[in-house]
């Protein structure tokens, strides 16, 4: 009965404490039987932290067989196994007050268990853990499971409001997530991790971003060049546009202003200023209805009537702004060849500048106005290789492609240079194919590329390798590749240098420029010559016939 009530019996020797059934132990020593004499700790030496005898409490695990506790290999409760471990001096002592196993969680192996301290391996489905016996845990405190977090806080990669998750079969502590790391400390969160209040697998809240994602954050991409327009595409590369200096308004009553022209003619004397105030702030196209309502209003021809009122360079002036514009081309180019003599310079300053839709519409105007074929009349009034130029320039058939051919650039570039600088004379039929024929990035990509061979600029090379008319068609073929308003600008100067002045050409420019260029005219003219075209003009011409001059060319620069 005493043997039932307690789990150690005094014998007759005061000192000997004995176990319910015979032990064996391995030395036959009394001192291994002592210490195996107690059932509730491995060992009992005084380094684990033995309790003393006949101790009981919460923090001890009860004997063998107790509910809750799965029971040991070899049979018989409470009793160790004979192959253990000895234990280790120096181990960790268990807290004074223990921890409680859960309701229904396994706890503490018994003695003889392999790996004292280590993960308890009742859990179904889990790997024991790797340990020694004697050894503390590698993950938290015996009793435990592994530690992965901190007691007490939510797991680093779960959310808020997500159940724990636990391993299949293994009854977790009731309110608590799963640990992930030591007690007392705040949980670590790893870059990119989703924050609190977010639950997995699931995109962030709107407008969310994590500060680790600032920082690696790309810049945005850059944006596309924009593209070259189909309208610039599209535009032929011998229509240099520019601006008109005629100032005109939108709409105009033709029959008001036919009226108005008749008043300033009526009776005695005219009016010129209104004349001038009228047809100068038209457009060509303007004009043209002018003519006709006046013919329909009065029965008259409107440029009769002007030539009849109007006298010397004036007359031509306002004359020469009522015919159209490839009429009046026409009607110079006529002039510059009736009668004796030849003026070569106006037949290079209209063949050699205009585009090949205006070469064409000039021809036809010619054979309407005068009957006769232009090209015809040009071979008969010219000769050499002047007259070969000319004949090329009445084709109309300047190639327009808009990007150049480099190689093409380089192999002409080396031909000029063979026919001109590099050899004794000069072979003219080569200038004039390429000149004559290239469109003009093309011509202007040639050039480039002639400086870096001969180490000249093409220009000075036709002055030292041309002469005479030739000489002056090559040129102005040069120049307005590179800038018509330039070469406009340089005949006007020539026209009024020196004394005297050249009217018909002055007119003559700046009557078929005044819609097309002749504000980029007037700053070339000022940046070559350092005085404006209007200050010029108000020094060489007088009367009405400067009035009406300055009028169409104005004072803004």
């Amino acid at each position: 009965s005493e043997r039932a009530r307690s789990p150690t019996l005094k014998t007759e020797k005061a000192d000997e404490v004995v176990s319910p059934l015979p032990v064996q132990c391995l030395c036959e020593s009394d001192c291994c039987n002592l210490l195996m004499a107690y059932p509730g700790y491995p060992g009992g030496a005084p380094g684990y932290g033995a309790p003393p005898p006949g101790a009981g409490g919460a923090g001890y695990p009860p004997p063998g067989g107790a509910p809750g506790y799965p029971a040991p290999p070899g049979g018989v409760p409470g009793y160790p196994a004979p192959a253990g471990y000895p234990p280790a001096a120096g181990g960790y002592p268990p807290p004074a007050t223990g921890y409680p196993p859960p309701p229904g969680g396994p706890g503490f192996t018994v003695p003889g268990q392999p790996g004292y301290g280590a993960p308890p391996t009742s859990y179904p489905g889990q790997p024991p853990a790797q340990g020694y016996p004697g050894q503390p845990p590698a993950q938290g405190y015996p009793g435990q499971p592994p530690a992965q977090g901190y007691p007490g806080q939510p797991a680093a990669q779960g959310y808020p409001g997500q159940p724990p998750v636990s391993y299949p079969g293994v009854p977790g502590y009731p309110g608590q997530p799963p640990a992930q790391g030591y007690p007392g400390q705040p949980p670590a969160q790893s870059y990119g991790a989703p924050p609190p209040g977010s639950y997995p697998q699931q995109p962030p809240p709107a407008g969310y971003q994590h500060p680790s994602a600032a920082h690696h954050q790309q810049p945005p991409p850059q944006q596309q060049a924009s593209k070259v327009t189909s309208g610039m595409a599209a535009m032929s590369v011998n229509e240099q546009k520019g601006h008109g200096t005629i100032k005109a308004p939108a709409s105009i009553d033709a029959e008001a202003d036919a009226g108005v022209l008749r008043k300033a003619m009526k009776g005695m004397g005219t009016d010129e200023m209104a004349i001038i105030g009228l047809l100068t702030k038209r457009t060509n196209e303007q004009r043209q209805q002018i003519l006709v309502k006046f013919k329909l209003m009065y029965g008259k021809d409107l440029i009769k009537e002007l030539k009849s009122e109007l006298t010397g360079n004036f007359e031509d002036f306002i004359v020469s702004l009522m015919d159209k514009k490839t009429l009046y081309d026409a009607k110079c180019l006529r002039r510059a060849m009736k009668g004796a003599g030849t003026d070569e310079r106006a037949l290079i300053e209209i063949m050699c500048t205009r585009t090949n839709k205006e070469i064409h519409e000039i021809i036809a105007a010619y054979k309407v106005e005068f009957g006769r074929n232009l090209e015809k009349d040009v071979v008969s009034e010219t000769s050499g290789h002047f007259k070969r130029l000319l004949v090329s320039m009445c084709q109309g058939a300047r190639e327009e492609n808009t990007t150049p051919d480099m190689a093409k650039a380089t192999r002409e570039a080396q031909e000029l240079y063979s026919a001109g600088e590099k050899k004794l004379g000069t072979d003219e039929s080569k200038f004039n194919h390429i000149l004559a024929t290239r469109s003009y990035p093309q011509l202007l990509a040639t050039f480039s590329e002639y400086t870096k061979i001969s180490q000249r600029d093409i220009l000075n090379s036709i002055e030292r390798e041309m002469s005479g008319d030739l000489k002056s068609g090559f040129r102005t073929v040069v120049m307005c590749v590179r800038s018509r308003p330039a070469y406009f600008a340089e005949r006007l100067y020539q026209s009024m240098k020196g004394a005297g002045t050249d009217d018909e050409t002055l007119v003559r420019v700046i009557v078929s420029r005044s819609e097309v260029d002749l504000v980029e005219i007037k700053q070339e003219f000022l940046k070559m010559y350092h005085k404006t075209l209007y200050k010029m003009i108000e020094g060489d011409t007088s009367g009405d016939y400067r009035k009406g001059l300055m009028t169409v060319v104005g004072s803004d620069v």
